[in-house]
Parts: structure tokens; sequence; C-alpha cells
């Protein structure tokens, strides 16, 4: 099994207007800084949810058909294709109306699975022989994470070297990662 991201997301959930406005930061100067520190606190609030934050793409591969596919990059918006090789080797597309795809659940993955009355096709037996593609990411980020997302971006631009931080600090912070709690993905 193999997860790949194929495309990344070309937003962010925080824009650089609205981290210069959260930081107090009014001159241009630092913008290619306050730009990494966005790309940063995005990829951690990615990291410690297990979520994707703004749309990008997602393929996840396995020797064979499982009784269903789980895809653990979410929240999903669509699949984009389930793709296999057949038993002469011949890659194949599988008609979208043969899967269904279920992702009801706001906590936990989003599951494709054979249509009502269909069953997978056959598979030739070899690595990485059935491909999901699937896009997934907020249409619109919810606000606490975005929240998260800011303040951290205004600590790493306070904080810039590695030092001891103050305890209050260290509190504010531990609270303020509590904001993430709500949408950290459940996993068995």
């Amino acid at each position: 099994m193999a997860l790949k991201l194929i495309t990344a997301a070309s937003t962010y959930p925080v824009t650089l207007a609205e981290a210069k406005l959260h930081c107090k930061v009014d001159v241009a100067d630092d913008d290619a800084l306050l730009t990494a520190l966005i790309t940063t606190a995005t990829e951690g609030a990615e990291q410690i949810t297990g979520r994707a934050l703004m749309a990008q793409t997602w393929e996840l591969t396995l020797d064979a058909f499982p009784d269903a596919f789980e895809l653990t990059r979410v929240p999903v918006q669509s699949v984009t294709s389930v793709k296999y090789f057949d038993a002469t080797g011949v890659q194949q597309t599988l008609a979208s109306n043969l899967y269904s795809f279920d992702n009801a659940d706001d906590n936990n993955s989003a599951y494709v699975v054979p249509a009502y009355g269909t069953s997978w096709p056959v598979t030739r037996e070899q690595i990485n022989a059935v491909a999901v593609r699937y896009v997934s990411g907020y249409t619109t980020v919810p606000e606490p994470i975005k929240t998260w997302i800011k303040i951290q971006i205004s600590e790493m631009y306070k904080n810039r070297e590695a030092s001891v931080i103050e305890r209050a600090t260290l509190m504010s912070l531990g609270y303020v990662d509590r904001l993430l709690d709500r949408y950290s993905v459940i996993t068995a």
C-alpha cells in the first residue's frame, strides 16, 4: 500500500494579509519570512490533524482490490478515478457507476466500495495493480484551524531562534493546541 501526493495545494488557509494582520506587521520587509511561516504552520496543522486543509490530489495504490478502499486524507471532496491492471496487464479505468463513495463521517476515513450488486474486477497479480485517485481538502477551512495556524505563525515570527520559551508561553500554546482536537482524525 502506498499513499502519494499527486498535486499539492496551490493556496493556503491563511493568506499573507491575514498573517500580517495577526502579527501586526504593516511593511513588506518580512513577506518572504511570513510566507514560509504560513507554509510551516499549515503543514503542522495537517500533520497534527491528519487532514488535508486545502484542495490537493492523492493517490492510493494497492496490490489488489480490498473489500473497501480506506481514503485517509480527509475530508475527501471527490474520487477522480479507480484504475487497475486487468488479468492481461492492460490498465483499465473503472466506470464511476461501478463503485460508491462514502465520506459521511467527519472524523474518520472515507471509503470506496463496489456499487450495490457489483464486485471488483479481477486484477493482474502485480505490485500496485489498483490505484484510487481522489481530491481532498476543505472548501472552507474551519475557523479554529485557521486561528491555530495564525497563532503558530505569530509565535514563530516573534521567536525566530530555538531557545527556552517562558512557561506562560508554553502553557498558552498548549491551550491553543486544543483548537485542533475537534478536527483530529480518529485512527484505529
